[in-house]
């Protein structure tokens, strides 16, 4: 039975308020009447999440007209739903009491998120404003570099002695429910030191019996995050331990904190969007910045590209004549070009996956370029065949249909090559795969393509 009324629930499930066209219309028309009422009306019953969501998808005039308006009277952890463009713009717009407040309120590691975005002056305003703890926590955090464990690491955790037992930790946690954190998955278990030495998982002490030693029931030994870990590594290692949290220790091995899955879902998702991005060559804030940043962040690697097209063009005129004789030729050439263009695109968003997720290494370097190669030249077999009965077709011409069907095979292994070794050199050299590699795989296929496609039918078909 339940299969059948789950399709009708999925069906009713109200769409999100933010993909409520109406209900957009009325907060925008709200926010520019300054009709407060009303806003307070429209957004009042939206959770945190929801409300974070209208914020994003309004514009930035009427999100920050509503931070002026009601802003000390939102819940305070939506902050922490914003992304951090649009929280930078819309934290100016709100008073720096409430700011203050809602770094007491949030998770340490939410807290330092949104403290990052305020300018250094408000900052400073803000501090003054917030209880000495929530400020010796949220300075302690920006210590950090941005994109470490350090400001992904939650303060807030619960220990409990090596010598306790399961009763022991579940009165505690009853005893001091208010202080505990919102969310954790584990009890960590310390020495005399406050150094980690196991790990119980809270369904684990829910089955254990109250006598049992912690000791029999903790996992052991842990996998220790050190705060100056690139945040990216982190994430890597939840994913290969399947980890649901992680202690973080300091330089003495002592437990100052804890990573969450949640956070870690966050910078999936974010180091996600950013090679994304960056493959296209834009930046991180491209859909919130200004047209002259927007600009200024894209127009050198379109420099870069202008440049390599002129060599790429120059390679054409030197088979000018040629293309005079044979006007079929011009006609043909971009096709080499394109397929083989796309098929090193596909080449390269495998590498550049691969070594976001060190998967790609020197040691198995050779295997990912044998079976890229193997695959672009089986595609290049398939596609040459279909290529040249098309020209046959077209043009009747069976040395033109033979030059083109070689030339796809030469720019498909050139292209799967490329696609591999381009990114594999720009990290030896140091720099960012993500960034810059699909400029130069470009460059090669459309090289390779216009020389072996003109330079064969030159050979077969006008020596």
């Amino acid at each position: 039975m339940s299969t059948e009324t789950e399709p009708a629930a999925e069906q009713t499930r109200p769409a999100p308020p933010s993909e409520d066209s109406h209900f957009i219309a009325s907060v925008i028309g709200a926010a520019g009447d300054h009709d407060a009422p009303l806003l307070r009306r429209l957004l009042s019953d939206l959770g945190p999440p929801d409300l974070a969501d209208v914020m994003e998808h309004v514009p930035l005039e009427t999100a920050c007209t509503i931070a002026r308006l009601i802003g000390r009277e939102l819940p305070v952890e939506f902050l922490a739903d914003l992304s951090w463009e649009r929280r930078e713009e819309i934290l100016p717009e709100l008073p720096p009491e409430y700011v203050g407040k809602a770094l007491g309120e949030l998770d340490t590691d939410d807290a330092a998120a949104v403290a990052a975005d305020i300018d250094e002056k408000q900052l400073s305003e803000v501090l003054a404003a917030a209880d000495e703890d929530t400020r010796l926590a949220v300075e302690e955090a920006l210590s950090f570099e941005e994109e470490t464990a350090g400001r992904l690491m939650q303060r807030e955790y619960v220990a409990a002695p090596e010598g306790a037992n399961v009763g022991d930790v579940i009165d505690r946690l009853r005893a001091e429910s208010a202080e505990l954190p919102d969310e954790f998955f584990e009890v960590y278990v310390v020495d005399a030191a406050m150094r980690p030495i196991g790990a119980v998982r809270v369904s684990s002490l829910i089955r254990a019996r109250r006598e049992t030693p912690l000791k029999e029931i903790m996992r052991s030994p842990l996998i220790l995050i050190n705060p100056e870990m690139d945040q990216e590594e982190v994430a890597q290692t939840f994913q290969k331990y399947h980890m649901a949290s992680a202690p973080v220790v300091d330089e003495a091995g002592r437990l100052t904190g804890m990573v969450t899955v949640d956070d870690i879902v966050d910078v999936i998702s974010e180091e996600s969007e950013e090679d994304l991005l960056r493959l296209a060559g834009v930046s991180e804030a491209a859909q919130t910045d200004t047209v002259l940043r927007s600009v200024r962040a894209r127009a050198p690697w379109l420099l870069v590209n202008l440049g390599t097209a002129v060599v790429a063009s120059r390679v054409i005129q030197a088979f000018e004549g040629s293309i005079d004789q044979l006007v079929a030729l011009a006609v043909l050439m971009p096709i080499v070009a394109s397929m083989g263009g796309n098929a090193g695109t596909q080449a390269l968003a495998v590498a550049v996956r691969a070594i976001a997720a060190r998967e790609l290494t020197d040691s198995n370097a050779g295997r990912y370029v044998m079976r890229e190669i193997m695959t672009a030249v089986s595609n290049g077999l398939i596609f040459a065949a279909v290529l040249a009965a098309v020209v046959l077709l077209w043009f009747q011409n069976t040395l033109l249909a033979v030059a083109i069907a070689l030339a796809v095979i030469i720019n498909f292994a050139c292209a799967g090559l490329a696609g591999i070794l381009v990114p594999l050199a720009l990290r030896r050299a140091g720099a960012d795969p993500a960034v810059s590699s699909s400029v130069f795989v470009t460059f090669v296929t459309d090289v390779i393509g216009f020389l072996a496609f003109l330079g064969l039918a030159t050979v077969i078909l006008l020596s």
